[in-house]
């Protein structure tokens, strides 16, 4: 097993990262990328949310960021902006694979979902390969 492999997992697995994440990330909305092909966390991919308009379709930007040494992006939205409505998570897996030395199938992954119950918490994972993807509301 490569040392950037076992570098990875431990960073995943380190209890004090996990807390720091969950610490600053008040956002009722959250994503982890996962490299399943690797076995370790998807880091430093850079994504986008985007809200849908009711009234014209048009995609508005929200935020941008880069996914921590977790995988993790905290702070996509706050309480306050997170309405219900048709929501977009773009990733740049093109740009996260060529980073890796390798090449990718999807030059980027698209998720698009409902909220229905702001008050609720949504979270939406990103599993990923070079040659596959998934994804799920998690909890």
């Amino acid at each position: 097993m490569s040392s950037y492999r076992l570098e990875k997992l431990r960073a995943h697995i380190s209890p004090d990262n996990k807390i720091t994440a969950m610490a600053n990330s008040p956002s009722p909305l959250t994503t982890h990328v996962l490299n399943t092909a690797m076995g370790v966390p998807g880091s430093n991919m850079t994504l986008s949310l985007y809200r849908q308009d009711q009234s014209t379709n048009a995609w508005s930007l929200i935020t941008t960021g880069i996914t921590n040494n977790d995988g993790r992006c905290p702070g996509l939205i706050t309480k306050e902006l997170f309405t219900a409505g048709v929501y977009r998570m773009h990733f740049d897996t093109a740009q996260y694979w060529t980073g890796l030395g390798e090449t990718s199938f999807y030059p980027y992954v698209e998720i698009v979902f409902s909220i229905n119950d702001p008050e609720q918490k949504y979270h939406v994972p990103l599993l990923l390969s070079r040659f596959s993807y998934s994804t799920y509301r998690g909890s």
